[in-house]
């Protein structure tokens, strides 16, 4: 919980805080990509700690030194990051050279606090938030439906535990080198196509490769002769295509969507953002995970079964992309409205001198 929301909620409350929209189409990806080479270090040290136990005798000795492991390394990465934002507020946020002192002044204004009610009414009355909340609620419902069902296929096609867990593993390092490219690309789809292409990008992967995997789920004889001329069957092609789906809308998550949902934010006024992003990071994320395993536990609890539940399933998942992507184009508008604004507020000069040609 504190890792997945407090602090991301902190380190992104700060990024767009001190970030420009053109300087978030270049490095939110970066960020994201520190962040995915960061986990891969940690679990090597980790795997590191994990193999002192041989040179340690009893196994109150080897919980105790593993636990001072972790410990330290916790308190150097928590001292380096108190380090690195001491640093940032005294030395870059000061520094005319980094930062426009009239922006920044502009981004200091008196924070809020809002009910739990308060929240609730501030997202129905601003359709830009509200589109920006059915996007988080969107990919967290279309996630949990898509992997739950997928890995009831999973387990059909390999029943053996090891064999499983062998699929499991490529599959999460297929996952981790598919998320580092789609991130070394992210900053060139921003570039190139903008904020509501890259939006884009995650549901309709979502929804191509769904059709896909539900329609081989649900008319797996339809599909029996084609398959067998590739060698396989109806089953284990729904697994790798769901694997597919899996990998490459976790790529894009990391890659396009949480950079383009970070960067929702940095045309609004301070109040907006806070209250916002709090709605958003601290209720949209869990409410899109417990909203699709809610719906699931009801259609097992009717129909008896996943299998059963499977093409109510498919047609929830439909529904919530499309409703997703209707939303994304909606904030698209929205985005580029707020950020000519921003824009014209900051540099009205130019905009003078843009007239006058």
């Amino acid at each position: 919980m504190w890792g997945s929301v407090v602090v991301s909620l902190l380190f992104w409350g700060f990024a767009n805080e001190v970030t420009t929209v053109d300087e978030a189409k270049r490095f939110y990806p970066l960020f994201g990509l520190m962040a995915n080479v960061a986990l891969i270090f940690s679990g090597q040290y980790v795997k590191y700690v994990s193999s002192l136990r041989s040179t340690v005798g009893s196994a109150a000795d080897i919980w105790g030194l593993s636990l001072k492991y972790l410990m330290a390394a916790v308190v150097a990465g928590g001292g380096l990051v108190m380090a690195l934002m001491t640093f940032m507020q005294k030395k870059v946020l000061t520094d005319p050279e980094c930062v426009d002192p009239t922006k920044e002044a502009k981004r200091k204004k008196t924070k809020t606090k809002m009910t739990m009610g308060e929240s609730i009414s501030f997202l129905s009355k601003s359709t830009y938030i509200r589109d920006l909340f059915i996007l988080v609620v969107g990919y967290g419902m279309s996630i949990n439906i898509v992997e739950v069902t997928w890995k009831s296929k999973l387990k059909a096609a390999f029943p053996d535990p090891n064999s499983y867990s062998t699929f499991m593993g490529n599959f999460s390092s297929a996952t981790g080198v598919v998320t580092l490219i789609m991130m070394l690309l992210g900053r060139i789809v921003f570039k190139k196509f903008g904020w509501g292409v890259a939006a884009l990008i995650t549901p309709i992967t979502l929804l191509t490769t769904g059709i896909a995997f539900f329609s081989l789920t649900l008319f797996p004889n339809f599909f029996a002769p084609i398959t067998a001329q590739l060698g396989t069957t109806p089953l284990m092609l729904a697994v790798f295509i769901g694997a597919a789906q899996n990998i490459l809308s976790k790529g894009a998550k990391y890659s396009l969507f949480d950079p383009c949902k970070e960067m929702a934010f940095i045309p609004l006024d301070s109040e907006s953002k806070t209250k916002g992003k709090a709605a958003i990071d601290v209720v949209g994320n869990p409410l899109g995970k417990s909203g699709g395993s809610f719906l699931q536990q009801i259609l097992i609890g009717t129909f008896g079964s996943l299998s059963a539940s499977t093409p109510y399933l498919g047609g929830i998942l439909g529904t919530v992309i499309i409703a997703w992507i209707a939303a994304a184009n909606s904030l698209s508008k929205q985005f580029a409205a707020k950020n000519e604004e921003m824009e014209k507020k900051e540099w009205p000069l130019n905009e003078y001198e843009k007239k006058e040609q």
